[in-house]
């Protein structure tokens, strides 16, 4: 059986970049480790391997790193759960 967490980040903006959210959400423990997961292939958005660290994220998508999965919401939205 997988281990695997969710987590909801909810944007103040329209978008915000792939290793900023990592970092945010505690993933990474710096902005230089997020950017190093996901230069190796370790990160996807939306089921795909994402390899560019200023990726835009947006309310939506959904990331998935180290067995966790990011559900990128916006700030005071409604949560389909």
């Amino acid at each position: 059986m997988t281990d695997t967490s969710k987590i909801i980040s909810e944007l103040e903006s329209e978008f915000v970049e792939l290793y900023k959210i990592l970092k945010f959400e505690g993933i990474a423990d710096s902005g230089g480790a997020a950017k190093q997961a996901i230069a190796a292939g370790l990160v996807s958005v939306n089921g795909e391997v994402e390899t560019r660290k200023r990726k835009k994220i947006s309310p939506g998508d959904q990331i998935m790193v180290s067995g966790q999965t990011i559900d990128v919401v916006e700030k005071n939205g409604e949560l389909d759960l």
